[in-house]
């Protein structure tokens, strides 16, 4: 079931630099959000919040009713949260279909004692999940590279790589940071239909950090435009173009009096 995420007033300070100042929304189970703004607005770092890679300086992060601040990304997983990077972690000489099964590890069962003796229900759950790695390969187009090593494939690809292997942790949650960066037009346009197909198949609530504003216009149903740590606007992708505030964070304020 897609869970709800709710930020509220989350600072984050790094010594005397505040990154972060009371940020706040709400994203509604099902809805695919996205979270836009200027090279240093603080969006990746309010990612890192989420994902239990930084802890807050202060305020709240629930996914559904559970509180997470505090909780390191391994318990994040368990609670339905799986997260791909802008630099895609996957080891390169390991075939694309093993860097897949590394998003297994929050559902096979047993201990690691266990998955080291190959009991026969961790043979059985292996062979399930490696099956179902090589569906998710099928859906985001790259069922041909499974047995491929992964520095065979483009950087685009290694980004479906990531995606297939956060899909295969049942993700209730799933932040994508920067998903399009680096992409050839024709890959985000794959992109895009991807991450459409997964909201329309999948119950899962998305949350996006991108700069590209086709995609977001193309994919999300609403956005929060940081800007200098602060929250500068909330709304959909049309409002926040038009927008002479959004302009100007982004272009300057000439670019801003212009479109006024």
């Amino acid at each position: 079931m897609a869970a709800r995420l709710t930020v509220r007033d989350v600072s984050l300070r790094f010594g005397g630099v505040k990154v972060l100042d009371d940020v706040g929304f709400v994203v509604e189970p099902g809805r695919i959000f996205g979270l836009v703004g200027p090279n240093g607005a603080g969006k990746t770092s309010l990612f890192n919040c989420i994902s239990g890679h930084y802890r807050p300086s202060s305020g709240s992060i629930l996914i559904d009713d559970t509180e997470v601040v505090g909780l390191p990304p391994a318990r994040l997983a368990t609670q339905g949260l799986a997260r791909t990077f802008q630099h895609p972690a996957l080891r390169l000489h390991a075939t694309v279909l093993d860097n897949v099964m590394l998003g297994s590890h929050t559902r096979l069962p047993g201990t690691p004692i266990e998955w080291a003796m190959r009991l026969p229900r961790t043979v059985r759950a292996e062979k399930a999940l490696r099956d179902e790695a090589l569906g998710l390969l099928e859906r985001v187009e790259l069922g041909w590279a499974a047995h491929r090593t992964a520095d065979e494939l483009s950087h685009g690809l290694h980004k479906s790589i990531e995606l297939a292997r956060a899909l295969l942790m049942h993700p209730t949650l799933l932040l994508l940071d920067e998903p399009a960066a680096g992409l050839s037009h024709s890959e985000v346009e794959r992109f895009i239909a991807t991450v459409r197909r997964v909201r329309d198949e999948d119950d899962i609530t998305i949350v996006i950090v991108e700069h590209h504003m086709g995609v977001i216009s193309a994919v999300t149903d609403r956005i929060v435009v940081l800007d200098h740590g602060r929250t500068l606007m909330e709304g959909t992708a049309a409002e926040a173009k038009a927008d002479p505030r959004v302009v100007e964070a982004y272009l300057g304020r000439d670019a801003a009096d212009d479109a006024a």
